[in-house]
């Protein structure tokens, strides 16, 4: 597992210190095979503040859903960041003022925003996962392409809120 260390201010003492993340992906060879594990944050609303308080400024994945009607999270995308990115991708996705497509935006100003990440700062490691979520959900038309490293792709999934679509 990887773990990445970021500045926190405690409330009341208002006391600098580091804290570790315990998320991330690691990656595994064996042979012509990668085996990744996946280590998410746990689901967070979306807005600004949370996003900026919370999220870290690193490469790495994320996923943004939205909460339908029935109280389902519906994927809305899956993608990745490189370095520094992570907290202004997750926040450029999920404002509406910033998102062009006019049928995403509905569904930012209409419905309640979701998101997790996965830092990581391996381009290629990013590359593959990000490849192999988008085929499984969207196996017609993936839209990335993998690293081209491996001839197969494992993936398991930890996540806190036990949302894992891959098992």
């Amino acid at each position: 597992m990887q773990f990445d260390y970021f500045l926190c201010i405690e409330k009341d003492t208002k006391l600098w210190y580091h804290r570790a993340m315990n998320v991330g992906i690691t990656c595994q060879h064996q042979g012509k095979d990668g085996f990744f594990t996946v280590c998410w944050s746990k689901l967070q609303k979306a807005d600004r503040h949370t996003i900026a308080r919370s999220v870290p400024a690193v490469g790495g994945i994320y996923e943004i859903y939205w909460m339908d009607d029935h109280n389902h999270l519906r994927l809305l995308t899956v993608g990745n960041a490189r370095y520094g990115g992570l907290r202004s991708e997750i926040r450029r996705l999920t404002d509406p003022s910033l998102v062009e497509n006019p049928e995403v935006v509905q569904i930012l100003n209409e419905k309640t925003i979701w998101f997790r990440y996965a830092p990581c700062d391996s381009i290629a490691d990013m590359a593959d996962v990000v490849w192999f979520f988008r085929k499984t959900y969207f196996p017609e038309n993936p839209g990335v392409s993998h690293s081209g490293r491996f001839t197969r792709i494992f993936i398991k999934e930890w996540a806190p809120d036990q949302v894992r679509w891959i098992d």
